[in-house]
């Protein structure tokens, strides 16, 4: 697992061309480089992010021929041996380095997490309300933040804010 000691940083990434199933395999790829752990949370907490989370479950397995992204259920069996987590319910991010909230999640606890990336559908008025006051809230306390948006051909990059 990462070190703990580092101060947590904020990333968001603002979906404007691309779905989330374009964009998260690179990003969980790119985390399990760096040996971080990672917890996945779809919200709201209910019957469609169960389904959701169950969808994604099944595409990580399967997004690419020739890949496979390793990871399982926070109340599967074994869930502590996972390097990627997905979950709908946890409010805790324990042992993990890194926490990725999709559709509004929020997540209350989040003490030794490196990052924090909230991957928002820009298509979706509440992704986009739920991450502007979540912004606002890291801003004004003093968090490293980074805001990547896709331009018109779906490239990431940074606008000046």
């Amino acid at each position: 697992m990462g070190q703990s000691s580092r101060t947590m940083e904020y990333w968001f990434y603002h979906l404007q061309q691309s779905t989330l199933e374009a964009v998260l395999p690179d990003i969980l790829e790119k985390t399990l480089a760096k040996n971080w752990r990672t917890l996945v949370k779809i919200g709201p907490s209910n019957g469609a992010a169960e389904a959701e989370l169950q969808r994604l479950d099944k595409f990580l397995w399967t997004y690419r021929q020739n890949a496979f992204l390793p990871h399982g259920r926070d109340n599967e069996p074994l869930a502590e041996a996972q390097p990627i987590l997905l979950t709908c319910t946890s409010e805790k991010a324990e042992n993990v380095d890194v926490v990725i909230l999709l559709a509004g999640a929020e997540i209350k606890e989040t003490s030794n997490v490196i990052r924090s990336i909230t991957i928002l559908d820009g298509r979706n008025e509440e992704d986009k309300s739920v991450a502007r006051k979540r912004w606002k809230r890291v801003k004004d306390a003093g968090y490293d933040t980074a805001y990547w948006q896709q331009d018109d051909n779906g490239r990431w990059v940074q606008p000046n804010l």
